[in-house]
């Protein structure tokens, strides 16, 4: 499954989404495997392409005694461990030109920022290592503007690239999802929904990130129903512990019933 990781994902023999998922961090060997273990389960039974998340640092934080990791080599070296372990791919996201190198030694799929999408020296970097680039799109852009992103990508001969729509600002502390982009960012290249992100409420006056998890289900169904390739949650056995993110992520207990409903949800739409 990991070489030629896009084509494989776009046509699984179940002709189901493909999922992004785990949690906002990579907090510890134990916590990584618990949740790994549990979504592969979960995704083997429902027949969804399944890749790990884990950010191996977190480099963007509102406040400076913000939890930001274990240790870049740690946290690679767990997600590493993880795709070996059960035989998946793995997804992190970078932020510095240097991340590029190191993190392609370990995962399957780097990803871009979404305040770092418009970085030239980071997207070129990414492709450069030959993994699947996932370009996260700014909250500041249009779905159109997408395009220069993916095409920094291919000029570079890597063609493993993919989209993830993760929500337009919104005033200053919310974010709103505008399904139109989907169909638009798919002329482009493979696109994902990011269904968790996409209900941060950012920017709160405490400089901890609020959050709507409660609303996670209604937008993941809606993007099934736009017709997304994949989908991006972040999930958790304990959010309200969890180090980073954990005001909008999915309490791991509640994924089965929802990706049970996202698969209806897809079944419906391919009889179309």
């Amino acid at each position: 499954m990991k070489l030629d990781l896009i084509p494989k994902l776009n046509h699984s023999t179940s002709k189901n989404f493909f999922l992004l998922a785990g949690p906002c961090a990579i907090e510890g060997e134990d916590m990584a495997f618990r949740i790994a273990e549990r979504i592969v389960r979960i995704t083997d039974d429902l027949e969804i392409p399944f890749i790990f998340k884990g950010s191996f640092k977190k480099a963007n934080r509102s406040r400076i005694d913000s939890f930001t990791g274990i240790g870049d080599e740690k946290a690679l070296k767990i997600l590493n461990k993880v795709s070996k372990e059960f035989d998946i791919p793995t997804v992190t996201d970078i932020h510095e030109v240097s991340d590029a190198e190191l993190a392609a030694e370990y995962v399957d799929v780097l990803q871009i920022p979404a305040f770092l999408v418009r970085q030239t020296d980071l997207v070129v970097a990414a492709a450069y290592t030959g993994k699947v680039v996932n370009l996260k799109k700014g909250q500041f852009m249009s779905p159109e503007s997408m395009q220069h992103a993916v095409k920094k990508v291919t000029d570079c001969g890597n063609e493993q690239v993919m989209i993830t729509d993760r929500g337009a600002m919104f005033g200053y502390q919310d974010m709103i999802v505008d399904f139109r982009g989907i169909p638009t960012m798919q002329h482009y290249a493979p696109t994902v929904l990011d269904v968790t992100h996409s209900l941060q409420q950012p920017n709160q006056s405490s400089g901890v990130t609020g959050g709507r998890p409660e609303m996670i289900g209604t937008i993941a169904r809606a993007g099934i129903a736009a017709g997304v390739d994949g989908i991006f949650i972040e999930t958790h056995d304990d959010p309200s512990n969890a180090k980073s993110d954990g005001a909008n992520m999915l309490n791991l207990r509640y994924l089965e019933k929802l990706l049970k409903e996202l698969v209806a949800i897809r079944k419906t739409i391919n009889t179309f």
